[in-house]
């Protein structure tokens, strides 16, 4: 057997467990979801234990946790009985991380928590382990073999843990009415933060930079204007100042090669794209790129609430606002 033969078993393994866990997920999800929905809703947090790779995987799930709104600590078993302990409270919830449930330095922890009160998730391929039957809750991450080889080394079961992690996070946040505008507040620092959190507003071309023009404007003096702004396209008004049409440098090469040599001196209307793709200047700035991916267009144009152009949004200036 090939390297790829072998690697595609492993991972064919690693889907047979997940559809087992698939299928037996039950009402003790349920219940867990909601002790850890009144365990925030209370001002309270999430303490994660776990040795060895259920300790990894139990970082990440903090981190996923902490990145959707539920604070959550990593509590380190060996520094819990020396200090740490004071991280949990009444009222907080623990989740435990244990495949065979019978982690020494975790179960010696387990009193110490019971005593502080805190409602204890575990999550746990022996539900009638030491662990799980001191549970509160106990989610059930049974694999029937590992994808080692072996059958030694965690995968099958680190991957159940972390699936099932997954989709506690995820459940909670929808159960707590966590929106992209809440996530973009945890997530401030790079394109990320910029595209969930700034407007259309914040980043379109204003004053100078964008070219307003009535309809009956020639082609030439449109031309230089836009030479001038240093745009791609000029926005076309009606008389009442809302949005009429734009007139790109692709209208113009488009127009001239069809025959029209005298365009210059012809209303910039003759040859305006009517009723331009645009965007309100409140529109989110991810709402923003995806209008520009969808409609492959470099210049969009930035309307108010009332339909009046203000604005331009030019493929160019993105890279520059660090938005993509």
């Amino acid at each position: 057997m090939d390297h790829l033969e072998k690697a595609r078993r492993v991972i064919s393994l690693e889907i047979e467990e997940l559809q087992r866990l698939h299928e037996r997920i039950d009402s003790t999800f349920v219940a867990a979801v909601e002790m850890l929905k009144s365990t925030i809703e209370s001002g309270s947090r999430i303490a994660i234990v776990g040795v060895g790779k259920s300790g990894n995987v139990g970082s990440k799930l903090a981190a996923t946790l902490n990145s959707t709104g539920a604070p959550a600590t990593v509590l380190n078993c060996q520094d819990a009985i020396h200090g740490d302990l004071g991280l949990v409270n009444s009222g907080d919830s623990v989740i435990a991380l244990s495949y065979s449930g019978e982690t020494a330095e975790l179960l010696a922890l387990l009193p110490h928590l019971k005593r502080r009160q805190a409602k204890i998730i575990a999550i746990t391929g022996k539900p009638q382990s030491t662990l799980g039957k001191a549970a509160d809750c106990v989610l059930d991450i049974n694999v029937k073999r590992e994808a080692c080889p072996l059958n030694l080394a965690p995968t099958s079961s680190t991957t159940n843990t972390l699936v099932i992690g997954d989709a506690l996070a995820m459940v909670l946040l929808e159960s707590r009415g966590f929106t992209k505008e809440h996530f973009a507040e945890l997530h401030p620092g790079g394109s990320l933060g910029r595209a969930l959190l700034m407007r259309a507003g914040d980043i379109m071309r204003t004053g100078d930079d964008v070219v307003i023009v009535t309809a009956d404007l020639s082609v030439t003096e449109a031309i230089t204007r836009m030479t001038k702004a240093r745009a791609g396209a000029v926005v076309i008004a009606n008389k009442d100042g809302l949005l009429s049409g734009v007139f790109t440098q692709g209208d113009f090469v488009r127009a001239f090669q069809s025959g029209s040599v005298s365009i210059g001196s012809d209303p910039v209307g003759n040859f305006m794209t009517k009723d331009p793709i645009h965007v309100k200047d409140d529109r989110l700035v991810g709402e923003v790129l995806r209008t520009l991916e969808d409609s492959r267009i470099d210049d969009l144009v930035v309307v108010d609430a009332a339909g009046k152009p203000i604005g331009m949004i030019d493929t160019q200036d993105l890279t520059r606002l660090q938005v993509v």
